[in-house]
């Protein structure tokens, strides 16, 4: 049975109307947190409504667009509210190497053993795949982008740009319009990539500041290309069907589940956890919303067609064109110092 909970003032609303009746012999809760809108819709729908019913028991849900204040505060009245978060998985490293995340025993977790090393945390698992990628309009724009180096070329390819206004994933653009292998990114070069970042400034028309503003700007025709999320950008393309995107030379990038640090229901959350990341489960979230699954045996379960798979950001074909985006650099005193140097950078 999935609740929501109205413990955040921005808790989303989900029709409960196909929501699963707890069993007559579930055996307690837990308190689950995640982003909200069409995305938590979604992981409702595949993955927690079937937990709920295989665990037998209740989930209660809240949704935050940043989770990390509520982590720290939670975490320090030793009696955290919240048990499972879905969060960047910077946020899991901070919690974790600050005593407010639980330690994952993986001998008794199958389910996140299964993930690939590279997509795991000692406190988290990788829950669900999205990637930052190069949109453009196939009107305005005669050479298709295929890379950030093509991006970065104004006069090969003319075009009013949008880029985020956040060093995450910015910083890595550049470095790889730079020339830099994708595989050869961290720990990033700092100061090369401000440097390369200082010349297609005066060719910036817009710094977005949120998905919907991507989306909105390549909609409109307000800019011809852009930095955007592939979940963005594949929903206005099926608007507008002059809008494409290619996967090559994007950013993989992830979202993991942590448990809080005595968290109040810890049995039931750890168990939560293993079952979230199951491949059957996993496999569900392609048929509600345009994300990769967290664990890549998703794929091979055979509820994903071939066809819906070129169209995710994890698959194998696909993330083998991208470069994974390090959130251990972006967690370290590094990446901090990157953050405060790009409020300086964007002022200038």
């Amino acid at each position: 049975m999935i609740k929501l909970n109205s413990l955040c003032p921005v808790a989303i609303t989900l029709s409960l109307g196909c929501a699963c009746a707890a069993p007559a012999f579930a055996a307690g809760q837990i308190t689950f947190v995640s982003q909200g809108g069409a995305y938590q819709e979604a992981q409702t729908k595949a993955i927690l409504d079937p937990a709920a019913k295989q665990l037998g028991i209740t989930i209660k849900q809240d949704s935050i667009p940043d989770a990390w204040p509520q982590i720290k505060a939670q975490g320090a009245t030793g009696k955290p509210i919240w048990d499972v978060v879905d969060t960047p998985t910077s946020n899991c490293l901070r919690g974790g190497r600050e005593g407010l995340l639980e330690k994952l025993d993986f001998s008794k977790m199958p389910n996140a053993a299964s993930v690939p090393e590279k997509y795991r945390t000692p406190y988290s698992v990788a829950y669900e795949f999205y990637s930052t990628v190069i949109g453009y309009n196939k009107k305005t724009v005669k050479k298709v982008p295929q890379s950030w180096a093509d991006f970065w070329n104004v006069k090969g390819f003319p075009g009013t740009r949008a880029l985020r206004n956040d060093p995450q994933t910015v910083l890595e653009a550049a470095l790889l319009a730079d020339g830099v292998p994708r595989d050869k990114l961290y720990p990033l070069d700092v100061d090369r990539a401000f440097k390369k970042l200082a010349q297609i400034k005066p060719d910036i028309a817009v710094w977005w500041t949120s998905g919907g503003q991507s989306a909105q700007l390549l909609h409109d025709g307000e800019v011809d290309m852009e930095m955007i999320w592939n979940g963005r950008a594949s929903t206005v393309a099926k608007d507008n069907p002059d809008i494409a995107f290619t996967y090559n030379d994007g950013i993989l990038q992830n979202t993991q589940l942590c448990v809080l640090k005595n968290a109040p229901n810890l049995a039931n959350a750890m168990r939560f956890v293993d079952t979230a990341v199951s491949p059957e489960l996993q496999a569900n979230l392609p048929t509600y919303i345009d994300y990769g699954p967290g664990n890549p045996a998703a794929y091979k379960t055979g509820k994903i067609s071939a066809k819906r798979a070129s169209e995710l950001p994890s698959s194998p074909e696909n993330a083998s064109k991208q470069a994974l985006m390090s959130e251990d650099w972006w967690a370290s005193d590094a990446g901090i110092q990157a953050k405060a140097r790009w409020l300086k950078f964007m002022q200038q």
